[in-house]
C-alpha cells in the first residue's frame, strides 16, 4: 500500500490572495464535489495497480524482473508529481485549475490503458503454446502503455496535490472555520474517511471485477471511476472560491542557494554591525548560527543598491530574507530523518512478488468464495485502521489513567517503532516463503501476519513523520511537509528497482537459477526478503544515529521554555 496514512493531521495554513470573496461561494456544500473528486480518482488509480503485475506478465509477456521494474517506475511517478503539482498550483494555475486539469488528464491516461485491452493490436500476441515462444512488445506498444501510466501519474499528481488544501480555503474564506473551530478537525477526519474508504473499495471491489470478468470490464470500471471523478468536481464550478498565488517555496530555496553562492566571499562575523535583510513585521530579524554559509545570502552589502524604497530586495536572486534562508535551513535539517522514512519505504513497495505469492496458495475462505490474490494488500489497509484506534483510543487513554498525567510517545520514538516492525515484517516474509516452498496446499491465511506488521509499520512511522513535519518545519511550508512522505516513496521506488536489478543479475550470474524468478517455485525469494531484512536492520542503527544528531524537537523544546518560566516566575521580585 502506498503510503496511504500521509494527510492525517495536516494543518494548513493559506495565505493565497482571493481572486473571488462573493459570500455565496464556498463552505460545506462545495466538499462533497472536491472529496468524491479525489475518492473516484484513488478508487481507480488504486484499482489498476494490484493486478497491474499479472497484466504485463501474462498480456505483454514481461518477465517477473521487468514488470517489476515497470511497476516500481510507475509509482515512482505517481508518488513525485504531487510535488510538481504543487509547484504549479502555488506559482501558476492555482488550485482550481490544477485539479481540474489533472482530473481529465487522469481520465485520457485511464481510457489509454482501458484500450489496451480491447485493441489487439495495441498489445503483443499471445505466446505459442505449442512452441513455447512468446513476442516481446514493439517499440509502438511499449510507448504506449507508458504514455497511458505516465498520464495516470500527472493527472492524480495534479488532483492529490490541490485537493486537501482546496477543500480548507472554501471552508476558510467561507468562514466555517471562525464560526465553528471544529470544523478544521471535522473536515480532516471526513478527508481521511473517504481516502481510506476508496483505497478498501479499489482493493476488494474492483481487483474483484478484474478477477472474474476480465481485464477488458476490469479496466473499464477505473474509466468510468475517472469520469465520475472529473463530473463531480466540476459539476460545483460555479460554487468554488478559486484564488491563485504567486509564490513558491520551491523557488525561494533555490533563490537562498544562489545568493549564498553569490556572496561567498563576503565574510561572516558575529558584531552588531552586520545588516540582514528581514520582512516588514517579522520576529525573524537575525539568521540562526547553524549551516551559516547560507546565512551570506541575506547580508546586506549596501542599502542603496541592495534595497528598493518600500524594504524590499532589487534583486532577489542576490539578496534573499532571513525567513527563507531559515526556511531552507529547517528543511536540510530534517532531511536526514526522512531518509529513514524513504528507506523504510523500499519495504512497502513491493508490489509484485505478494501478489504472486498469493496467487500460489489456497486462498479458498468458502466453497464458492475465493480471495482475489491482488486483495490481500487489503490486510494491511485493515491493520492501520486497527493501528490507528487502539493507538488513539485505546493506548493513550489507558497509559495515561495509569501515570495519572497526560502519556504521549514522542514522534522519534513512533518513526523508530515502525522501522523495527518493518524489519520484523521483512524476517516473517522470508519465514512464510520458506515454509511455503516445502508445505503443499498452504492456507492463505498464513500470510495475514506479514500483511498486518507491514500496517503497523506504516502506521506508525509515516503518521509519526507528518507529525514530525509539521512541528518542526515552519507553519509556511505546511505545502513542503505534506508532501515530504510522498518524494521519499517516489525515491524507494526507484531504489527498489535498482535492489531488485542488482539482485537479478547476480543471483543468476553463471547460468544460475535467478532468485527473483517468473516461477515463484523456481526463485528464492525468502534470500531476497533477508537482503530487505538485513537494509532494514541497517535503517534502523541509521535513524538511532540521525535522531541523536538531530537534537531536541521543538515541542520538546517548548515544554522547557515553559518550564523555565514557570521557575523565573517563581522567584522573589525585588520591590
Amino acid at each position: 500500500m502506498e503510503n496511504c496514512w500521509e494527510e492525517k493531521k495536516i494543518m494548513i495554513e493559506v495565505e493565497e490572495p482571493l481572486l473571488e470573496t462573493n459570500d455565496k461561494k464556498g463552505g460545506f456544500r462545495t466538499l462533497p464535489f472536491i472529496i468524491a473528486n479525489e475518492a473516484f480518482e484513488k478508487m481507480a488509480t488504486y484499482g489498476l495497480m494490484p493486478n497491474m503485475t499479472f497484466y504485463l506478465m501474462k498480456q505483454y509477456n514481461m518477465e517477473m524482473t521487468t514488470a517489476s521494474n515497470v511497476m516500481f517506475l510507475w509509482s515512482a511517478a505517481t508518488n513525485f508529481m504531487p510535488l510538481l503539482g504543487a509547484i504549479t498550483a502555488d506559482s501558476y494555475l492555482g488550485r482550481f485549475y490544477t485539479i481540474g486539469f489533472g482530473s481529465i488528464i487522469c481520465l485520457l491516461g485511464v481510457i489509454l490503458l482501458w484500450t489496451t485491452t480491447v485493441i489487439p493490436h495495441a498489445r503483443p500476441l499471445p505466446c505459442h503454446q505449442s512452441t513455447d515462444t512468446c513476442n516481446t512488445a514493439s517499440i509502438f506498444q511499449f510507448v504506449y502503455l507508458c504514455a497511458s501510466l505516465g498520464l495516470i501519474s500527472i493527472g492524480a499528481g495534479g488532483i492529490r496535490a490541490s485537493s486537501l488544501a482546496f477543500g480548507a480555503n472554501q471552508l476558510e474564506k467561507g468562514g466555517e472555520f471562525q464560526r465553528a473551530p471544529s470544523v478544521k478537525e471535522s473536515y480532516f477526519s471526513w478527508y481521511y474517511a473517504s481516502y481510506t474508504i476508496s483505497i478498501l473499495i479499489a482493493l476488494t471491489c474492483v481487483v474483484y471485477i478484474q478477477d472474474n470478468l476480465g481485464w477488458g470490464v476490469g479496466f473499464a470500471v477505473p474509466a468510468v471511476l475517472m469520469l465520475f471523478a472529473v463530473i463531480s468536481f466540476f459539476l460545483a464550478s460555479s460554487f468554488y472560491i478559486k484564488s491563485n498565488s504567486k509564490t513558491s517555496l520551491v523557488t525561494g530555496f533555490v533563490q537562498v542557494l544562489v545568493a549564498s553562492y553569490k556572496n561567498r566571499h563576503l565574510k561572516l562575523s558575529d558584531t552588531e554591525g552586520v545588516m540582514y535583510h528581514y520582512k516588514n513585521g517579522s520576529t525573524l530579524i537575525v539568521p540562526s548560527r547553524n549551516l551559516r554559509c547560507l546565512n551570506k545570502a541575506c547580508i546586506v552589502k549596501d542599502p542603496e543598491k541592495d534595497l528598493i524604497s518600500i524594504g524590499k530586495a532589487t534583486n532577489p536572486w542576490s539578496l534573499c530574507t532571513v525567513n527563507q534562508v531559515e526556511e531552507l535551513k529547517a528543511l536540510l535539517r530534517v532531511v536526514p530523518i526522512w531518509s529513514t522514512g524513504m528507506i523504510m519505504s523500499i519495504n512497502i513497495s513491493q508490489s509484485s512478488f505478494p501478489v504472486l505469492q498469493a496467487a500460489s496458495v489456497d486462498r479458498k475462505i468458502t466453497s464458492n468464495f475465493t480471495i482475489p490474490a491482488a486483495s490481500f494488500s487489503t490486510f494491511t489497509v485493515i491493520a492501520v485502521i486497527i493501528w490507528v484506534v487502539l493507538y488513539d483510543r485505546l493506548f493513550l487513554p489507558v497509559a495515561s489513567r495509569i501515570m495519572k498525567r497526560p502519556v504521549r510517545l514522542s514522534t522519534r520514538s513512533r518513526m523508530g517503532f515502525g522501522i523495527f516492525l518493518s524489519f520484523l515484517a521483512m524476517m516473517v516474509t522470508s519465514v512464510t516463503e520458506s515454509v511455503r516452498r516445502v508445505v503443499v496446499h498452504m492456507s492463505a491465511m498464513w500470510l495475514v501476519p506479514q500483511y498486518c506488521l507491514n500496517g503497523f509499520a506504516e502506521a506508525s512511522n509515516a503518521i509519526a513523520q507528518n507529525e514530525f513535519y509539521f512541528s518542526e518545519l515552519p507553519g509556511s511550508m505546511s505545502s513542503i511537509a505534506s508532501s515530504l512522505n510522498g518524494i521519499g516513496f517516489a525515491l524507494a521506488n526507484i531504489f527498489a528497482s535498482f535492489i531488485l536489478n542488482s539482485v537479478d543479475s547476480v543471483s543468476k550470474a553463471g547460468g544460475k537459477e535467478s532468485w527473483i524468478s517468473d516461477d515463484i517455485n523456481k526463485g528464492r525469494y525468502d534470500y531476497y526478503y533477508l537482503i530487505l531484512a538485513g537494509i532494514s536492520m541497517g535503517n534502523m542503527v541509521y535513524f538511532l544515529v540521525c535522531s541523536s544528531c538531530y537534537g531536541s524537537l521543538k515541542e520538546e523544546r517548548e515544554v522547557g521554555e515553559e518550564e523555565d518560566t514557570s521557575f523565573v516566575s517563581s522567584l522573589p521580585v525585588a520591590s
